[in-house]
């Protein structure tokens, strides 16, 4: 009896507490499924005609590796002067996550 109720408990807590491999997003992960997208940042600069991306992704919170840096994204992009900055979040179950940074600008 014992062993069933810790592993009720065990799976209830996995489906409910963040996942290892969650995906940052300003409303929060989804347990099951996240894809979110969003902005970051804004200069006073007007927009611009480029786009750069950039990109780290996790699995199973345990290998995480990639370079979401908005200089990353700026050197995809070629652009010099950032009008403004989005991100895109994406995880499935805990088990992979990506998250994007997406600058704009000249």
């Amino acid at each position: 009896m014992k062993a069933k109720t810790l592993i009720a408990i065990l799976l209830v807590t996995a489906f409910v507490m963040p996942s290892c491999a969650g995906a940052w997003t300003p409303v929060g992960p989804g347990t099951i499924f996240t894809s979110v997208k969003g902005p970051l940042d804004a200069t006073s600069a007007s927009g611009g005609t480029k786009m750069g991306t950039s990109e780290a992704m996790s699995i199973l919170g345990i290998v995480a590796m990639g370079d979401a840096s908005i200089q990353a994204a700026k050197n995809a992009g070629g652009i010099s002067t950032v009008s403004h900055v989005d991100h895109e979040s994406f995880s499935v179950l805990g088990i992979y996550a990506t998250f994007k940074t997406v600058v704009y600008g000249n």
